[in-house]
């Protein structure tokens, strides 16, 4: 059994991962920023822990973490203003991996297709600072000394999930966000088989267990 840590436990890949760890027999917990969202958690069969993560620094994070086995950033400004999303997906991001390490964890990032110093994004794109702040996350995580897993979906749907992906795509198409939460929970079934690879995919046709 793997405990493991879901921060962003309230996003829509978060709630659709969670009842498969579970399933898979996994203990769970997901961490939200708002008391009002611990009945959808509990819902999913995980327990809800209260932690802003955009506002705690590592050593609470690190309480946060001890006894996990691995933790999951599933978390995101979600497209607010760049000061915000530099402070969720760069800054309390790499807090989160520096606790992760402090704690002995693996880690599993969930980032995007194309995500890496070179993405491209021009600076007046509305995505350009979610592209630079992923960066800065991504290439610390890859720098630590954590068992990590990178997992780079493309564009996200609310399709119906059909566990099968390519990751062998050169470019980004789409991925159903319960396709992801599959990844996840093959990634952190996997274990150590899974540490140290970047899986960028789209929907496919291979199965993800195969894939991982």
């Amino acid at each position: 059994m793997m405990r493991t840590l879901i921060i962003g436990g309230h996003g829509k890949v978060a709630l659709l991962a969670a009842p498969l760890l579970v399933a898979q027999g996994d203990e769970v917990t997901s961490v939200v920023r708002n008391r009002d969202q611990f009945e959808d958690v509990r819902a999913t069969g995980a327990d809800p822990l209260l932690l802003d993560v955009e506002h705690a620094d590592v050593d609470a994070m690190a309480a946060a973490f001890e006894g996990y086995d691995v933790i999951v950033w599933s978390a995101g400004a979600g497209g607010g203003s760049p000061e915000r999303t530099y402070a969720v997906d760069r800054d309390a991001a790499i807090r989160s991996i520096d606790a992760a390490s402090r704690v002995g964890a693996r880690y599993v990032m969930v980032s995007y297709f194309g995500a890496g110093p070179d993405h491209g994004v021009s600076p007046d794109n509305s995505f350009y600072a979610y592209a630079e702040a992923k960066a800065a996350a991504d290439q610390h995580l890859i720098a630590s000394d954590l068992k990590w897993t990178l997992l780079e979906p493309s564009s996200l749907t609310l399709a119906e999930p059909t566990g099968r992906i390519d990751a062998d795509a050169t470019e980004g198409t789409q991925t159903s966000r319960g396709n992801v939460a599959r990844v996840i929970a093959a990634v952190v079934a996997a274990g150590d088989k899974a540490a140290g690879r970047t899986i960028e995919f789209n929907d496919g046709d291979t199965p993800i267990d195969e894939v991982i």
